[in-house]
């Protein structure tokens, strides 16, 4: 299918009077087709979220620097104007922010909040917007939808406040969504009710839904195709099934050992990757998991691994992990 989204060699830069950059996003391409949900996984830091900013253009104008392309449906996105991409966010594309506590207005009520979208980019009166608001609280499974209108968000349980999050990220039915730890805080019954909505309104309406998580179990229900991210660039792409059959770069390797497995033996430990997340080289002359990688040799620490694409799997490592199940 022809791609809805494009990214190509999307590079953001934070940068401070005096001091270096810091690279947050370096080189990172991707692309998303309608209908399709890929996922964006790693550790926190290593460039998930602030990728999808620079998608949705809300990382600050002052201090910071993005380069590269974003292509949505042939527009790129970087360089409209802020007046023109306002037009499009919430009609085109749209996010469901990490914490839906702080993502909405505490002191706003929530029909409010859900009808201004619908009055800004649709067009709606007033009543006509009070009924689709309340016909998108109940869609997304929140109980006594006109009454909740009223209410603000601290009235609110956490998994109502991300279905009302959500609500207000579909109401005018963009083309691509962006999920952001959506289920982050909420407990596993909400979490599995969250993904299963998220599931369904990608099969409704044809969006192209990019999820971006740390946890993998919400990758092997939801996801299509997985896109592992370390230190600002993509290590590892493959299509779900393939990842976590035959994880190739050690680092996938490494998260996927860290989950608890119901088939594992009593008592077995779990294997943690060592080090943290800011014990990195520079990916100029290195590759930037060589400190913490357990397959690291002389070469990781002196030669820029270069992505290699082969089989639909695209990896970023000196010494992969051995394809033997493949």
């Amino acid at each position: 299918m022809t791609p809805l989204l494009e990214v190509d060699d999307l590079r953001v830069a934070f940068r401070r009077r005096g001091e270096p950059d810091t690279v947050a996003v370096d080189g990172v391409s991707f692309d998303v087709a309608p209908g399709q949900v890929i996922g964006l996984v790693g550790e926190s830091g290593c460039g998930k979220s602030v990728t999808a900013m620079a998608i949705m253009r809300l990382l600050p104008a002052r201090g910071v620097r993005v380069t590269g392309s974003v292509q949505l449906d042939g527009v790129d996105l970087l360089g409209l104007s802020e007046s023109q991409m306002r037009e499009r966010r919430g009609k085109d594309l749209s996010m469901v922010f990490q914490d839906p506590l702080s993502s909405l207005n505490p002191v706003i009520p929530i029909g409010l909040q859900v009808t201004e979208v619908l009055a800004r980019h649709r067009g709606m009166a007033k009543e006509p917007a009070r009924k689709a608001a309340a016909d998108l609280l109940e869609r997304v499974g929140i109980p006594d939808p006109r009454r909740r209108l009223g209410s603000y968000p601290h009235q609110l349980s956490g998994g109502m406040r991300q279905r009302a999050l959500i609500a207000i990220a579909l109401a005018c039915r963009p083309r691509l969504l962006i999920a952001d730890e959506p289920t982050t805080a909420l407990d596993v019954t909400i979490q599995a009710q969250i993904l299963e909505l998220l599931r369904e309104l990608v099969r409704e309406t044809g969006a192209a839904l990019i999820m971006i998580t740390h946890d993998l179990g919400v990758v092997a229900g939801l996801c299509e195709t997985v896109n592992v991210l370390y230190g600002g660039r993509i290590v590892e792409r493959a299509q779900r099934h393939r990842l976590f059959g035959t994880p190739r770069h050690p680092y996938t390797h490494g998260l996927l050992r860290s989950i608890p497995r119901l088939d594992a033996p009593s008592g077995e430990e779990l294997v943690a990757i060592r080090g943290s997340v800011v014990d990195n080289l520079p990916w100029e002359h290195a590759c930037a998991f060589a400190p913490r990688c357990p397959r690291a040799v002389d070469l990781c620490t002196g030669t820029t691994p270069l992505a290699e694409t082969s089989g639909g799997r695209l990896l970023r490592c000196h010494n992969p992990v051995p394809a033997s199940a493949e």
